[in-house]
């Protein structure tokens, strides 16, 4: 696992051979990179961002590298989860926040938002065509956030509200979605709902979330 830009930029990783996992390919990953550099500026902006489904944790290094404020990285695999762990403890990285969970419990269960959420779920996983729905609609993103998930080819999301562009890399899929405008009502709701966890950290550095 390579990091390709930023303040770990030539830092390897060696992914254990036993791991199921299907990264996303270094092709794949600087295209995507090049595209959010001319959306965000993550070191002035204080960018804030969600890693889902994990794996072994190689967006959320990335985005950890290229100066985001703060990565929370969800994996629900255990020895994933771990090496995420280790590799976030060798790099000293404070602002990374690996947690062992299963993404759907936590997306009910959060109350933080984020500037940025990415997701690469197994191109199988039933619940696929689901999660930008599940994502936008649990108030996650802040105004003018950007939700992006990885998928294989089959699937296409051009008739979502919130659709922004697609883009492929070989076999790999980004497809972006723009934060919903939620209403006045229910983002007063929320923000009462979320005001004594709002700022903190997610289930402690390294940490189980409940019910994971």
């Amino acid at each position: 696992m390579r990091v390709i830009s930023g303040k770990y930029k030539h830092r390897h990783f060696d992914v254990p051979r036993t791991f199921k996992a299907r990264p996303t390919t270094d092709f794949a990953k600087e295209n995507l990179f090049n595209v959010l550099s001319n959306r965000f500026d993550y070191e002035e902006e204080g960018v804030e961002a969600l890693d889902l489904f994990s794996g072994t944790g190689s967006i959320g290094l990335e985005l950890v590298s290229r100066g985001c404020a703060h990565v929370v990285s969800v994996e629900k695999d255990r020895d994933h989860f771990s090496f995420i762990c280790r590799v976030a403890r060798e790099l000293k990285a404070e602002n990374w926040l690996p947690v062992h969970a299963d993404v759907f419990r936590f997306l009910r269960s959060t109350h933080r938002r984020f500037d940025l959420v990415f997701a690469d779920p197994p191109y199988e996983l039933k619940e696929l065509p689901r999660l930008p729905d599940l994502v936008l609609e649990s108030g996650l993103l802040k105004p003018g956030g950007l939700f992006i998930l990885e998928h294989g080819k089959k699937n296409r999301f051009e008739e979502h509200p919130c659709f922004e562009e697609h883009r492929a890399y070989g076999s790999v899929n980004f497809s972006f979605f723009h934060a919903p405008d939620l209403s006045q009502e229910g983002e007063q709701e929320r923000q009462a709902e979320g005001s004594q966890q709002r700022g903190e950290q997610a289930d402690g550095a390294f940490g189980d979330f409940p019910g994971a």
